[in-house]
């Protein structure tokens, strides 16, 4: 089903946007669709913190609810997110964030998933790959808000 990578680099340290993708709860404060956000649980892993969470998607008529698994690891600056239940078939996704050379970082995003829902289906495969760019470029924008312009 649709899955979509972005490859970025970005003025920030690796640090500030693994900081920023990790702060699930503010979420609805600048990401698109996200109308809502509610940490479940969270505890300790070998490496991180894994994290329980659920986003309310809006998305036309559309409102769902869905639960991920969360995983951080920020030694290694990946961010593993794992489908647990809501309006998906399936959904991974994962952020790699690592210092580049030339100063700032570099970014990798991966997701893949399926809707349940024929006609969401249908209709988020329509713009899926302009929206999956939205949605990092907002990642992007909020870092620009949070440390400044560079």
């Amino acid at each position: 089903m649709p899955t979509h990578h972005e490859h970025r680099h970005m003025p920030y340290t690796a640090d500030q946007i693994f900081n920023l993708v990790a702060d699930v709860q503010r979420y609805p404060e600048f990401l698109p669709w996200t109308a809502a956000a509610r940490i479940r649980a969270r505890r300790p892993i070998e490496g991180g913190e894994q994290i329980e969470a659920d986003l309310v998607i809006s998305f036309k008529v559309f409102r769902e609810r869905f639960g991920s698994r969360v995983e951080l690891f920020p030694d290694e600056g990946k961010i593993d997110t794992a489908y647990i239940d809501g309006p998906f078939k399936y959904m991974v996704s994962q952020w790699k964030i690592r210092p580049a050379e030339s100063g700032g970082c570099i970014v990798d995003f991966h997701v893949d998933f399926e809707f349940r829902n024929p006609v969401l289906q249908r209709l988020i495969g329509i713009v899926f790959d302009q929206a999956m760019r939205r949605v990092v470029g907002a990642f992007e924008d909020r870092a620009r808000v949070l440390y400044g312009a560079h």
